[in-house]
């Protein structure tokens, strides 16, 4: 039996992760951390509280008391989601993303080094990080495990360092420590400022589609119960020190994510003019990377992981769920994100 400790996770890959170990590992148990910052949401982890194998903890990875607390000897896995993640926002206010995303693991793998733990003594930590620690890729080849780092935000920069910090405390101390890095995920339960969610919502309320520059800035898109599953694949069988990288193969262009979300709303909510009236062109993000694509080839062949999600029919869902839960996301645009929104993207 394993006793998974999910940092970050009331976030949106943390609480599906939840979800994903409470329905098909039966004899796990699971105990969720957050700090619940803007985008930590308890709602996002009710259909667990009647679940005798579910607990939650709120505390603050920077804090030593609260990890003591915590990371018991009790404790056999740990899967680290927690980061502020948002490039945006690190763009406007980087120092929170030094704080969480670098100070934050450092303080995860001094309490694990200070426990004594092992891969013999049958416990491992999982960092989960992003594809964006690799840079900026042309319009050919893909990231790999082996690609170097080149962040070209504070987000990716911080989260750079973080990977940097795992690796390092595998090599120097001997801890039994893996990280993935994964593409752009999508699915229930993503915090409004994403891409996808973003787009659904707005043309739902007939509110502006803001669209950096011209939309031709790639990414690989992942549904992110496929990321659950490779998460899990990964800490059941990644070898320690070793690093995997997670991705959809399903590559697209911004303009190509907003005009489908629009086919879809002009069919499942139709207006009187198509919801691609909406798109609104806004001045491009600073430093914006032009294309992600990442080579998973690694993670199938020696872990036998696959994806079982087509982009298509995960994005219709996805929409189709975010149709479904308004009263979720109206609770979160009630709050902070308000403010937020209009300072990113004007009225």
């Amino acid at each position: 039996m394993r006793k998974i400790l999910v940092t970050g996770a009331a976030g949106f890959i943390g609480a599906n992760f939840v979800y994903y170990i409470l329905k098909n590992f039966k004899d796990d148990q699971v105990i969720a951390f957050d700090k619940l910052t803007y985008s930590g949401n308890l709602a996002n982890l009710k259909e667990c509280e009647g679940d005798k194998r579910y607990s939650f903890i709120q505390g603050d990875i920077t804090e030593k008391k609260d990890l003591q607390n915590a990371i018991t000897d009790q404790i056999t896995h740990i899967v680290h989601f927690a980061a502020e993640s948002h490039v945006d926002r690190s763009i406007t206010g980087p120092e929170e993303f030094i704080h969480t995303n670098v100070i934050g693991t450092f303080r995860i793998l001094e309490r694990i080094r200070e426990l004594k733990w092992t891969e013999q003594g049958g416990k491992k930590m999982l960092h989960v990080s992003t594809d964006e620690v690799y840079g900026t890729l042309g319009s050919e080849g893909f990231f790999t495990e082996e690609t170097c780092f080149q962040p070209n935000s504070p987000y990716s920069a911080s989260k750079a360092s973080s990977d940097h910090f795992v690796r390092s405390y595998f090599h120097t101390y001997g801890l039994p420590v893996v990280t993935t890095n994964c593409s752009n995920n999508y699915g229930p339960y993503q915090f409004p400022e994403k891409l996808i969610p973003l787009m659904t919502i707005n043309a739902l309320l007939g509110k502006p589609l803001p669209v950096y520059g011209k939309g031709d800035n790639i990414r690989d898109w992942l549904h992110v119960e496929d990321h659950c599953s490779a998460i899990e694949t990964v800490l059941a069988k990644g070898k320690t020190g070793e690093t995997y990288a997670i991705g959809g193969r399903s590559e697209r262009t911004n303009m190509d994510i907003v005009n489908q979300i629009c086919a879809i709303m002009d069919e499942l909510h139709p207006e009187g003019k198509p919801h691609s009236s909406l798109i609104t062109y806004v001045k491009d993000r600073l430093g914006h990377d032009f294309r992600y694509a990442i080579d998973c080839s690694k993670t199938e062949n020696e872990l036998g992981w696959k994806q079982k999600h087509t982009f298509e029919e995960g994005l219709r869902q996805t929409v189709e769920w975010y149709l479904a839960n308004q009263k979720w996301w109206e609770s979160i645009l009630s709050g902070e994100y308000k403010d937020y929104y209009k300072k990113q993207y004007g009225n």
